[in-house]
């Protein structure tokens, strides 16, 4: 059976117009944008063609968009591969997913048995379901990998977490549909927008701000100071297409230096990952935008 919802671990299903539910990310995801949302739909262009998020993530502004109705056409993409085939499999193969999802027994000995497995040797939707059990159970929903591209993230001691939410998998299938889905570095981005009047929005792994905050590895070489100048020229290049460009990341000396010219926006966000807890909650981060 699928495990009873636990509110302290998951969120309500998302409901605006009413009593209409929409999707909302299926994926815990650190550096998501849920707690950001506000600030960022206060940002967005008035009017666009089609949309691109590069490091996609859990999707949050994604799936926001597609909620009010904004999305005429989207290209999702991401490096993480295992990532990349779990959107996929919600994409075109929901109630096999779900199907298998079910299956899974929350318990320590079982999460480290499945985290051990090697995903290559399963079927895209069993590896799909092994990607959302272990972020659903482990610690904080972190994706961390060793030097071998392992995923090494220890398990997260929840009760009772939600593994498998039927109905908004299925919400996240059917705003899924037609969407490209690509995996892909984030520079290949400039190979997919047409110029003058495409959205893009950047939310690259963070510049980390202190020695214990950078959690998560945008690949297992991680995501290094020559990768935020390569994106802040990736940034430029889009803006002389004359496509509409967003970013977000944190607060700091590097960052605000790197986006200089275009004033980069301080907003709050809570932060609820870090070793110590002194550096949990509201936080300083950026909203970069080429225009007004």
């Amino acid at each position: 059976m699928c495990p009873k919802k636990n509110p302290s671990i998951e969120s309500k299903p998302t409901v605006t117009g009413g009593e209409e539910a929409h999707a909302k990310p299926f994926l815990k995801w650190v550096g998501g944008k849920r707690q950001l949302l506000r600030e960022l739909v206060k940002r967005l262009p008035e009017k666009f063609n089609a949309y691109h998020e590069p490091f996609l993530g859990g999707g949050a502004l994604f799936f926001e968009l597609a909620a009010r109705g904004r999305i005429k056409e989207a290209h999702l993409s991401d490096l993480n591969e295992d990532l990349i085939d779990t959107y996929v499999v919600v994409q075109t193969r929901v109630e096999a997913l779900i199907a298998s999802l079910k299956k899974h027994v929350h318990s320590e000995e079982y999460y480290y048995g499945l985290r051990g497995k090697d995903p290559k040797k399963l079927g895209i939707v069993e590896r799909a379901s092994r990607f959302i059990y272990l972020n659903k159970t482990c610690y904080n929903g972190l994706y961390r990998v060793n030097s071998k591209g392992e995923f090494n993230v220890p398990f997260g001691n929840y009760k009772n977490p939600l593994i498998c939410d039927e109905d908004n998998l299925r919400l996240c299938s059917k705003a899924l549909k037609g969407v490209t889905l690509r995996r892909q570095p984030f520079h290949a981005v400039m190979s997919n927008v047409m110029p003058k009047g495409d959205f893009v929005y950047f939310d690259p792994p963070y510049y980390p701000v202190s020695g214990t905050a950078n959690f998560t590895s945008y690949e297992k070489n991680g995501f290094k100071e020559e990768d935020h100048q390569r994106l802040k020229k990736i940034f430029d290049e889009l803006d002389h297409k004359k496509c509409f460009v967003m970013l977000s990341n944190s607060y700091g000396p590097f960052t605000r230096k790197l986006f200089k010219e275009y004033e980069p926006e301080t907003v709050m966000a809570t932060r609820a990952v870090n070793s110590k807890s002194s550096g949990r909650g509201p936080v300083k981060e950026i909203v970069v935008r080429n225009y007004p």
